[in-house]
């Protein structure tokens, strides 16, 4: 098989090669060509500034690349992809600034083409940017702005759908899938990844939080056509864009008793932290269908660490989605991945447990969006956390370990269970 070969970027942005040195992962793991696939539809090529592209030689040692040539580079996979390796680099010093907020992957080249390090693990039909064409968002947003001048909602994700490209946000214009409704500026979690809001200063969001609460009516407004019309119809609460729904469950309540009352159509969808079980019992009695939780792992410690949770516990999310299960919601997690440390044997093991004691119906698997030596320093000691078994072999265990579970990228247009809601 051939070996994989260094990639690296030009200060302007041009991808070349240097075929004598083959390509590393982070952490100077050699790349093989068993690891790699080609470059999918929808993926970008990142460069990595202040980053050095290194390599290995023929003689087995690491060689970095002059600044003079350029920058390490990584791929940016579309969602419907799982990576499986971070891209190696070296900084060029240790006052670097970070990196901004996506997710990072390793590539290489082989043959002349562009490879990269990583799994499809769902359709991204729907995700991909020709689904998204300019001209016609542009369209959509004017039409649907000027038909509701007073709707925050639909001006917060006609900024989400134009200025940050948010394919749920757009879906609102588009009238079809998986909808945002953003609710929530405040969150009970300081997420060290969180893209809307960061508390240390030398760390950027990528977005605007919101800055309002909408109304009821608001609500409404924009969800009742989206269930009543779209193609294979979710309302999602809970975006990029905001805190976490879950702290305004009162409004979210009443929203979802005002919809129900009206048509039985579509998936009315949470995506939240889950940190209070009797919030959530409440929307799920008033007519909630499905919940997605998001969690970096099945581990306290891990997931203390990174969340940083105000006032809730990790037993708590778990009670939380068993509470989904026995109410008969479909229930999901968000599980944010990130290669060397979500796939190490301690992790894999509490997350079948996780997995085995909230009955979940799928496992969503994210890249996390983050630069790795942000994220790294403030969680528990890698050593403590066994052998890397790598992402495949993950996947591959859950797939085994728990058959009944599916695994996926994408929330699922199920069919409704129709269930008596309180009036």
């Amino acid at each position: 098989m051939p070996t994989p070969y260094l990639l690296y970027s030009s200060p302007k942005g041009e991808i070349y090669e240097e075929t004598r040195l083959q390509a590393l992962a982070f952490g100077t793991r050699p790349l093989e060509a068993k690891d790699l696939i080609p470059v999918p539809d929808g993926a970008t090529l990142s460069m990595m500034p202040e980053r050095l592209a290194i390599g290995r030689t023929h003689t087995g040692q690491q060689q970095a690349l002059s600044p003079r040539r350029g920058w390490a580079v990584a791929a940016l996979l579309p969602i419907g992809y799982t990576r499986t390796l971070l891209p190696g680099y070296q900084k060029r010093s240790a006052e670097v600034e970070p990196l901004p907020f996506f997710g990072y992957s390793a590539v290489a080249g082989m043959n002349g083409k562009m490879y990269v390090a990583a799994l499809k693990t769902d359709d991204p039909r729907k995700w991909l940017p020709q689904a998204f064409r300019r001209s016609k968002l542009e369209r959509l947003v004017k039409e649907k702005q000027e038909s509701h001048p007073h709707n925050r909602v639909i001006s917060q994700h006609a900024h989400c759908a134009l200025d940050y490209s948010c394919p749920t946000a757009s879906n609102l214009f588009f009238a079809r899938w998986e909808m945002a409704i953003a609710v929530s500026p405040s969150c009970n979690a300081r997420c060290i990844g969180c893209i809307s809001k960061q508390e240390e200063e030398e760390l950027i969001s990528p977005q605007d939080r919101l800055t309002f609460v909408p109304s009821v009516d608001e609500i409404v407004e924009v969800a009742l056509p989206h269930l009543e019309n779209a193609e294979d119809a979710i309302v999602s609460f809970g975006q990029g864009c905001e805190g976490d729904p879950l702290l305004q469950w009162p409004r979210i309540e009443k929203a979802i008793k005002a919809l129900r009352a009206r048509t039985d159509r579509g998936v009315i969808n949470i995506n939240t932290n889950a940190s209070k079980p009797r919030w959530l019992q409440r929307l799920y009695d008033a007519g909630l269908d499905t919940i997605r939780v998001s969690t970096i792992s099945g581990h306290t410690e891990t997931y203390n660490a990174y969340y940083r949770p105000l006032g809730y516990t990790f037993e708590e999310v778990k009670e939380s989605l068993l509470r989904g299960h026995d109410a008969g919601l479909f229930t999901s997690i968000n599980l944010l991945c990130f290669p060397g440390m979500i796939d190490r044997e301690r992790e894999v093991e509490a997350l079948l447990t996780f997995v085995r004691e909230t009955k979940l119906n799928l496992i969503q698997l994210r890249n996390l969006n983050i630069d790795p030596e942000v994220l790294l320093p403030r969680m528990p000691d890698l050593n403590s956390f066994g052998k890397e078994l790598g992402i495949r072999t993950m996947i591959a265990i859950l797939k085994r370990e728990c058959p009944e579970v599916e695994i996926g990228n994408f929330s699922r247009p199920i069919r409704r269970v129709l269930r008596s809601v309180p009036t």
